[in-house]
């Protein structure tokens, strides 16, 4: 039987065939996805049966959680800014606290490679030369039931140095780095489902597992054992956070699975992306309801950015960005999001890691390898100059490049920690005063179109991080691409040429680009164009583009 027929019964948490009456009554976890060549190494009845403690005893607070978002994005809706909250300004006020900071093998950060999690990429990543892989289960994947399992695999292996990979073409690639970088999970965020895997609760309701819990669970409890043995420790990334209470629960988490595990408490260490805006209001409460277990900050400018735009979609003109392309990271509000992140890390003793420059190079074509590296080499010399610890670079040819800026400002020092910035003072009104002076084009309308509907595509296709005009996009960009045609359309917004943005003109723009692209056997064009317009052209705005789409077009139940 080939992978495409692979049977979809398999055990459950309680030890029986998913469809049977299981032993135990109780909570369980049921796998009602195929069950291809080794997943059941890592569904195993122990890995499911932990997974389905965290269910029981954190998922009910993931929809609180979830609930009180969608709250405070009705009131923002509504006029009512986010601030610096009253009733924890106590904790920004105690400068007396710091956090756990950097685990074993976390010191240096200075270049951290980043991308998905299927073999290649793996063994790619382990390669490069970098300090820190970030081994994305999030943006950069698409959640497939292959990937998300078949990426927990190689993850498996590749700690225990047992990963090989031979392509369709018949090239072999291995791990051949005497010295790998540390291995840093992201699991989804909270707002994500996995349709493969049924939480049942004690009631009997049945429910779609939490991804965050999965991937971290399954994650946790097969290597985080391996890591520390090998000198490492369980580390992750912590994505889409817009709260410290959120915050609070994923540390209720590690707590709880470094008692199940037997790990010594401390040991799992986070590093929280500040990508949503209510966020970046919150920082130090992140640090210190976290402080356990917390080593540093990351500048997710991409979803930053889409949440500003989410956030303030309906509340008139002047909350209105230019193309996305005039969005970079010295126009005033990034700014101030940035410098106030640097400050707090490192006042609390936390590393401050920036993000990730979209451009790539390109080995065939001279001319676009030398702009992505002048591109690349400018934002990591801004990043090192104003205090980050380290950098994010999305392709192992950019790995010198960012390097050398960094090593220039660090020298022989791990990290810049030390450098506290109290010059920086940033106001609620400075993260707020999204206004560039900069103009909407024409250019800029149908270079959204073209990317969303393109990167929508590769995601259908399983393909979660994907090169397009020499830039290197992912979910982030993606819906930075549709929201801003949302609001373009809502907020009655013209062109500099003097277009009017409008429903039926995107509409015609998604049609003339759909039509120039060049098809090929297997390809998702059609589906990629239905679920762009959708979540950039309807009534209503969809929280993520790709909620919906995974329900629709990713989940293969029998």
């Amino acid at each position: 039987m080939n992978s495409t027929q692979a049977p979809t019964t398999t055990l459950t948490a309680a030890g029986t065939a998913a469809g049977t009456a299981p032993i135990d009554p109780g909570p369980r976890i049921d796998v009602v996805g195929a069950l291809h060549p080794r997943f059941d190494e890592i569904l195993t009845p122990q890995a499911l049966e932990f997974v389905t403690e965290l269910h029981r005893l954190f998922a009910g607070a993931r929809h609180d959680r979830l609930a009180e978002r969608m709250r405070k994005r009705f009131e923002i809706g509504n006029g009512r800014d986010p601030k610096f909250r009253d009733d924890t300004a106590h904790i920004r006020e105690d400068s007396s606290w710091r956090v756990a900071g950097p685990g074993p093998g976390l010191e240096d950060r200075r270049v951290e490679i980043t991308g998905p999690t299927d073999p290649k990429m793996t063994i790619n990543a382990l390669n490069s030369g970098a300090k820190v892989w970030l081994a994305d289960q999030e943006d950069a994947t698409s959640p497939t039931w292959k990937n998300v399992i078949g990426g927990q695999l190689s993850l498996f292996d590749a700690i225990r140095d047992q990963l090989e990979f031979t392509s369709p073409e018949g090239k072999q690639y291995r791990v051949t780095a005497t010295e790998t970088p540390t291995i840093v999970m992201r699991p989804r965020g909270w707002h994500l489902v996995e349709k493969h895997l049924r939480f049942t609760d004690g009631h009997g309701q049945a429910m779609a597992a939490s991804g965050s819990l999965v991937d971290f669970g399954l994650y946790a409890f097969h290597n985080a054992k391996e890591l520390v043995a090998r000198g490492r420790g369980p580390y992750f990334y912590i994505a889409k956070l817009e709260s410290s209470e959120e915050a609070q629960l994923w540390d209720d988490v590690f707590s709880f699975t470094e008692r199940t595990l037997g790990l010594e408490h401390g040991t799992i260490r986070a590093t929280v992306l500040i990508e949503t805006l209510p966020a970046a209001f919150e920082m130090d409460e992140i640090l210190y309801v976290m402080r356990d277990h917390i080593a540093g900050l990351n500048a997710g400018r991409w979803d930053y950015i889409f949440s500003i735009i989410k956030n303030y979609r309906g509340r008139g003109a002047r909350f209105v960005l230019p193309d996305r392309s005039e969005v970079t990271m010295t126009v005033p509000f990034m700014r101030a999001y940035t410098e106030l992140l640097v400050q707090t890390a490192h006042k609390r003793g936390a590393h401050a890691i920036g993000g990730m420059s979209a451009f790539i190079p390109n080995r065939r074509d001279p001319e676009v390898t030398a702009l992505a590296e002048r591109k690349v080499r400018a934002d990591k010399n801004r990043e090192a100059n104003d205090g980050f610890d380290g950098t994010w670079v999305a392709h192992p040819d950019l790995i010198a490049v960012a390097q050398a800026e960094f090593d220039a400002v660090l020298g022989d020092k791990p990290n810049q920690v030390d450098r506290q910035r109290d010059d920086v003072h940033v106001t609620a009104a400075d993260l707020l005063d999204v206004h560039i002076g900069r103009e909407i084009s024409d250019a800029g309308v149908r270079e959204n179109v073209s990317i969303g509907i393109r990167y929508i595509e590769s995601w259908l296709r399983g393909v979660g991080a994907a090169a397009i005009d020499n830039l290197m996009e992912d979910a982030a960009t993606a819906e930075i691409s549709r929201s801003q045609i949302w609001q373009w359309i809502h907020q009655d917004q013209s062109t500099a040429e003097g277009t009017r943005i409008t429903r039926e003109w995107v509409e015609l723009l998604v049609r003339e680009v759909t039509a120039s692209f060049a098809r090929f056997e297997g390809d998702r064009f059609d589906d990629a164009a239905e679920i762009f317009a959708d979540v950039a052209l309807g009534e209503t705005f969809p929280t993520f583009l790709t909620v919906s789409a995974y329900s629709r077009y990713l989940v293969e139940l029998d």
